[in-house]
């Protein structure tokens, strides 16, 4: 056996190594495109092999192509997606116009790893072709918006809905912990009125349980499945019954309600299901980056801060500085949520730059998309892990906040009037004397009363407005 072979396309011969399972037209896009050393994500991979397979085993069955070829390209497919062979996939994923290149390298590989199945050589395409077998009835233009579908839904299922799943659940026990805790609430800055430390809590929990919600809804218009319409949506060279099959045992693989598109041809132009799924991760992540900047608050000193809660000591906070613990699970989630709106832009300027029959930009779209759902649900699940299931409280701390606030005379607002309890609280700002001190001083109540209005448990709303 050579260490070379020899490949020909429609521009000419090339070699390539005999180790090599990707042909001929990966080895031109691999130096076309010495872009970013990134290549394709493993799950938009899988998403590639599951249309194949499922395309190689319709095909098969309505006698488009052998059954024999069938079955090797269907065994090549499961091989790889269960782990074999994964570096052969190779093209930046800054590359041709609407993803032909690594559609190719798909095809390559597949077909190859056939081959040897077969017991031929790789390279002998007249047996196994990547093009005539492994992609009959297929376009770049169908597989590429489909395996973009398939891959968002992957990444959702797989990683971002467990992690909210995770982080939901650790919010609402946090709350339950902490719902007999008195804290200070805080507007613009500055205090407010008690509030509770469990609902605080509570309703992260049910913020994210909302962006659950429009997330799984975003992503219902992602089983809508383009697949059969060939280069322009008009279906040529595919059977009748294809897209029909194939979208079935897609649906099965997955486990998910898939469905062929009633306009072909419309599911190959726009891209607005993947800007709207990755609207609604941005809409998240601003969120986040919103509950880890109070997580950091709620945490900062220990001695020059509000110290209200901790954050689970993960790892030395400082290069220099002894006993430093830092919000490192915080600050993750932030990077990590900045990054997802950088790619939702990107996204959105990609989604709106095809024209005429095809969106050249889906190569930009898939890795941004299934990369910003999977860092986010890695991050998510992190955070809910390494952070939130941890948080202890600082009792005493809050308390003390709680009762010091200067927004307490907001209570007193019904009992004494607005301006006095605004002179109570300037009296109390500029002397340093409790405001219940000076309230009784005054005589502008009794001390009975005052005790009930100033009750910071019931202020703080209690326990019955938990839900």
């Amino acid at each position: 056996m050579t260490d070379y072979r020899t490949e020909r396309d429609s521009m000419g011969d090339r070699q390539l190594p005999n180790a090599a399972y990707y042909g001929i037209q990966t080895l031109r896009a691999t130096e076309n495109f010495p872009i970013s050393g990134l290549k394709p994500l493993p799950t938009y991979v899988d998403a590639c092999l599951l249309i194949k397979k499922a395309t190689a085993t319709a095909n098969g069955e309505l006698g488009c192509i052998p059954q024999e070829i069938s079955q090797v390209i269907i065994q090549a497919a499961d091989e790889i997606l269960k782990g074999q062979l994964r570096e052969q996939f190779v093209v930046d994923v800054y590359q041709a116009g609407a993803g032909t290149s690594h559609h190719m390298n798909i095809n390559e590989v597949l077909a190859n790893r056939a081959l040897e199945l077969l017991g031929d050589r790789k390279g002998n395409y007249q047996r196994v072709s990547p093009n005539d077998h492994v992609n009959y009835g297929q376009s770049t233009n169908d597989v590429i918006p489909t395996a973009i579908r398939i891959g968002g839904l992957l990444a959702l299922t797989h990683t971002l809905y467990p992690g909210l799943d995770k982080a939901i659940a650790a919010c609402n026990q946090k709350a339950d912990q902490f719902q007999d805790i008195v804290k200070s609430g805080r507007t613009h800055m500055q205090d407010a009125v008690p509030i509770r430390l469990g609902e605080t809590f509570r309703a992260w929990a049910r913020i994210l349980n909302s962006h659950l919600s429009r997330l799984k809804q975003a992503a219902e218009d992602l089983y809508i499945l383009g697949i059969g319409g060939s280069a322009t949506g008009t279906g040529l060279n595919t059977h009748p019954d294809y897209r029909f099959r194939v979208t079935e045992l897609l649906g099965d693989y997955l486990q998910l309600p898939l469905q062929p598109a009633p306009h072909l041809m419309a599911a190959m132009q726009s891209m607005a299901p993947f800007v709207s799924v990755s609207g609604a991760l941005r809409n998240l992540a601003q969120d986040l980056v919103k509950v880890s900047h109070d997580l950091r608050l709620m945490d900062s000193g220990p001695k020059t801060g509000f110290r209200e809660i901790q954050l689970p000591p993960v790892q030395p906070g400082s290069s220099i500085m002894p006993g430093k613990y830092n919000p490192v699970l915080a600050e993750m989630i932030s990077m990590v949520c900045f990054q997802v709106i950088g790619y939702d832009t990107a996204i959105t300027f990609a989604g709106q730059a095809g024209q005429l029959e095809l969106n050249v930009m889906m190569p930009l779209i898939a890795y941004d998309l299934i990369h910003s759902i999977e860092i986010l649900g890695n991050a998510i699940h992190a955070l809910a892990e390494k952070c939130l299931v941890g948080i202890e409280v600082n009792r005493d701390r809050c308390l003390n906040y709680a009762e010091g606030s200067l927004a307490l005379v907001t209570a007193l607002n019904p009992h004494i009037g607005y301006l006095n309890a605004a002179a109570v609280a300037k009296e109390s700002l500029e002397t340093g004397k409790p405001i219940r001190q000076i309230v009784l001083d005054q005589g502008l109540m009794n001390e009975s009363d005052l005790a009930q209005v100033l009750d910071l448990t019931r202020m703080s709303g209690g326990p019955e407005k938990r839900h």
